[in-house]
């Protein structure tokens, strides 16, 4: 067999794989799969980045580990909120209205949240190990968080002091782009590279 027909061979068996697991779990699936990796990248780069620069702890990385533990939970009971409202939907506006479908929003919103959070510190891990990591990258991850956090569902408000505690992370990336020079948009910055081109 050749080259071009084994590439061929393996493309049609990863497509059918991803095809089969997408039937399988749909996109919530897919989010949650990239939350885990997420966490798992986080705490390791975070380990090594403690490890490179020699304040690597134990103690630390058992509160990393409950912080961790701390984010799914919090993902599971995003997902039994959206579990009660289908319920709540079925049992007593079903007989009113007729079928209602409800999606998985809640928990897809907070999976995205905690998806950019750790992105962002996935981020600041790599700068610390001595990568280069683009600001507008930096940026762009932290009001994406911000878009996530802002999102409303089911009228829900924030307190000001939930509120604050959350914002935190993208003031930082704001305070970012403000010591570069100003802020950009991801178009923006898009036009500039295809511009040279």
């Amino acid at each position: 067999m050749d080259a071009p027909s084994r590439a061929t061979e393996i493309k049609a068996i990863l497509t059918a794989a991803v095809a089969f697991m997408t039937a399988l779990w749909g996109w919530l699936g897919w989010m949650i799969l990239i939350f885990i990796v997420s966490i798992v990248l986080d705490y390791v780069t975070g380990s090594w980045a403690a490890k490179a620069h020699g304040v690597w702890s134990s103690k630390i990385a058992r509160e990393g580990l409950w912080h961790k533990l701390g984010e799914i939970v919090a993902l599971l009971v995003a997902a039994l909120c959206d579990i009660a409202i289908d319920v709540i939907l079925q049992s007593t506006a079903a007989p009113v209205i007729g079928d209602i479908t409800y999606g998985c929003y809640i928990t897809m919103v907070v999976a995205i949240w905690y998806i950019f959070t750790e992105l962002g510190s996935i981020a600041e891990n790599a700068e610390e190990l001595g990568a280069k990591v683009p600001k507008w990258l930096t940026v762009g991850i932290g009001r994406l968080q911000q878009k996530a956090d802002s999102v409303e569902i089911l009228g829900g408000q924030a307190s000001d002091e939930q509120q604050r505690k959350h914002e935190k992370p993208a003031d930082n990336y704001q305070q970012l782009a403000d010591q570069e020079g100003g802020t950009a948009t991801l178009e923006e910055i898009l036009e500039e590279f295809t511009d040279d081109d």
